[in-house]
């Protein structure tokens, strides 16, 4: 007997029969709990491009460096600055950076030479004192108000703190005393007209890049300032349509390359800039929960139980509702008749925060580029091995960036300089202009160099370097001492030896004299002694008035074995 065609189960079933079914199989709980199936090519895909529920919230667009800093960089630069204004550990990585990298000021010396290799100390020390003579504020600046070691600080830390700094080169003599024509201005990248961008320029081809006018192959051709700050409102008089084009070979534009093409800078604390808000957040609300709990000494308990109908004439003399307590140190508090009171032990502040601080702070160390000793002064956790690695690493980092601020900086403004000078007057070279390109590139540069980690094995193992060879005296100089010119060193260090013989004084420091040990350096003997035997401390002779036997040296018979 063949079944019924109705079925009585399927009827009784609330809703739409073949949409349960269609549930049962397909539905959003059924493929949750089914496990993933991989093809082929997602088992060959790499794993942070895997796509899943659990990396369904990482989004990630492919697009250019310029359109990413399109959208953010203004935001980015406000909120560097604000945590440069108001986080302590964020100002001290700033002047970190500056005193590492610019210290008390990049040095120059002049390396100009003959065609053999002499140097010409007479032309060298004119441009060096013609250079020392310009860097001072009235004639270097145009505010007349920064050093050019001034300008050099505050240029590298307009870098990190708002990703780039613009400085512009006047051709114009400032200050009294000067005939160079030439001055520098220090511009912000606010004054750069960053929502001003165009494809393309029919009548050159340009294209203008958040401000800066580059050509077909991206190179700066110009750049579209705002006549005044935008933010200096309240001083000036903000005219958006007046912008002004000032020529690339008029301006240096200072800021970090991480991807090409990249025509603005980025601040460097923009990786660490959550974090930096998430930890002022937290310190904010611990602080507030520890003066709240702070607040409250303990709790009164007392059984009374007042007649809601009778507010005065109660047991306590107290109308209903009314607590009064003073307190005062030292105070003997009298509890009323079946009153208690409870102390309040407060849980703040949190043992749990100065961990979770230290590892926030890491982060952002990390983040800037620091080593998280030094951006907040915490030695705690640091021993002699940890700290000389941590110190090691900085200062490998800061040549690096000493090397990029000296190639994009100092020598294009010594160039520039260097023509000034000759232009106005203030150095006189006859052969410049045709040996101009060997000129502008007799120059070395000396940044900062850093103390011993640990002098005694540090001293000896460049002393070893320099004997093999590896290194020179000039070379040592550089890296230990902050920026010093090892000719004047040496000059210094002739001075003070020739004083000392002068003066009949001997110290340890002269090793023409002491040895290491401390012992006198064997005197040399005078001419002709070597060939009468008489030299005085002569071992040979020595022996010989003593009545014992010469040295082979001075004996005309071999010893034995020889012949």
């Amino acid at each position: 007997m063949s079944k019924h065609w109705y079925n009585t189960e399927r009827v009784r079933q609330p809703g739409s029969v073949i949409l349960n079914a269609w549930r049962a199989e397909h539905g959003p709980e059924t493929v949750r709990n089914k496990p993933p199936v991989q093809t082929s090519a997602q088992q060959r895909q790499y794993a942070g491009a895997q796509i899943s529920r659990l990396t369904s919230d990482w989004n990630a667009i492919n697009t250019s460096g310029d359109s990413e800093l399109a959208t953010s960089l203004r935001m980015l630069r406000a909120r560097s600055r604000q945590v440069c204004r108001d986080n302590e550990h964020a100002k001290n990585a700033l002047r970190i950076v500056a005193n590492n990298v610019i210290g008390s000021g990049v040095g120059m010396q002049a390396t100009v030479s003959t065609g053999n290799g002499t140097l010409k100390d007479k032309t060298n020390t004119a441009i060096e004192e013609a250079f020392e003579h310009w860097k001072a504020a009235e004639r270097c600046h145009t505010a007349g108000k920064l050093h050019f070691h001034d300008i050099e600080r505050v240029a590298m830390m307009a870098v990190v703190r708002d990703g780039e700094v613009l400085i512009r080169k006047v051709r114009q003599v400032f200050g009294e005393d000067n005939r160079t024509p030439f001055a520098l201005e220090l511009i912000e990248a606010d004054r750069l007209v960053d929502n001003y961008s165009l494809a393309g320029n029919p009548e050159n081809g340009n294209s203008i890049r958040m401000g800066v006018e580059v050509d077909k192959w991206l190179r700066p051709v110009a750049y579209w300032l705002y006549p005044t700050h935008p933010g200096d409102y309240q001083f000036s008089t903000f005219q958006p349509s007046q912008f002004i084009r000032v020529p690339a070979e008029e301006m240096i534009h200072l800021h970090v390359i991480d991807r090409w093409p990249q025509t603005r800078g980025e601040p460097w604390f923009h990786a660490a800039l959550k974090r930096m808000n998430n930890i002022g957040g937290y310190e904010e609300a611990e602080i507030v929960a520890a003066r709240a709990s702070a607040s409250i000494m303990g709790f009164r308990q007392t059984p009374e139980a007042d007649d809601p109908t009778n507010g005065i004439g109660d047991a306590d003399g107290i109308e209903d509702g009314d607590r009064v307590t003073d307190m005062s140190p030292g105070i003997i508090m009298d509890l009323a008749p079946g009153e208690t009171f409870t102390g309040f032990n407060p849980t703040r502040p949190n043992a749990a925060m100065e961990p979770f601080l230290r590892h926030m702070l890491r982060a952002t160390a990390a983040g800037i580029g620091c080593s998280y000793s030094a951006m907040t002064k915490d030695y705690s956790q640091a021993n002699y091995s940890s700290e000389r690695a941590a110190q090691l690493e900085d200062r490998a980092l800061w040549r690096v960036i000493q090397g990029w601020f000296i190639r994009t900086f100092r020598a294009r403004v010594h160039a520039d300089w260097l023509d000034a000078s000759i232009l106005g007057g203030d150095l006189d070279i006859p052969d410049y202009y045709t040996r101009r390109p060997k000129y502008r590139a007799a120059v070395r540069f000396k940044p900062r160099g850093w103390s011993w980690i640990d002098p005694t094995k540090e001293v000896l193992a460049y002393k070893l370097a320099v004997r093999c060879g590896f290194m020179t005296v000039s070379d040592v100089i550089g890296l230990t001492t902050d920026g010093q010119d090892p000719e004047e060193i040496f000059k210094a260090r002739a001075a003070e030896l020739e004083l000392m013989k002068k003066l009949g004084l001997v110290f340890d420091t002269d090793p023409g004299t002491v040895t290491e040990k401390g012992q006198m350096q064997p005197t040399a003997p005078p001419d002709g002694a070597e060939e009468s035997g008489e030299a005085e401390g002569d071992p040979g002779v020595a022996k010989a008035e003593e009545g014992g036997e010469p040295s082979p040296e001075q004996s005309e018979t071999p010893p034995k074995g020889e012949s």
